[in-house]
């Protein structure tokens, strides 16, 4: 028989689905729109075999500012410049503008920032 005594069960709470919001950022959304275009971005260099040099050259940047992009350490892009270098990467960008979904039990006042990508 254990002589351990047992551990008081944690309270796990659901997340948002912005870290940024639970972790209380005043600018939640922007910092959850800014990882979201930084995944479509490192994803489409990688698809299209560049390397950070040959992206860099393409986006009109440095090439650290590119692994800095890959390493999602994006306090100096803003989501304009991201966008715009989706552009570089010869993508379209639509922005699209609806009124919130409700959703049963949510008690956001807000609207939501998404990214999505076509393939």
């Amino acid at each position: 028989m254990s002589t351990k005594a047992k551990k008081p069960a944690e309270m796990v709470e659901a997340g948002s689905g912005n870290v940024f919001a639970d972790l209380g950022f005043a600018d939640s959304d922007e910092r959850q729109l800014r990882v979201q275009l930084a995944i479509r971005l490192n994803d489409l260099i990688e698809s299209e075999g560049l390397t950070q040099a040959a992206a860099a050259k393409l986006l009109g940047i440095a090439q650290p500012h590119v692994s800095e992009l890959k390493n999602f350490k994006l306090t100096r892009f803003s989501s304009e410049r991201l966008l715009h270098y989706m552009t570089l990467l010869n993508r379209d960008v639509e922005i699209f503008i609806r009124p919130r979904a409700n959703i049963k039990g949510s008690r956001a006042r807000t609207g939501t920032l998404m990214v999505w990508a076509a393939t």
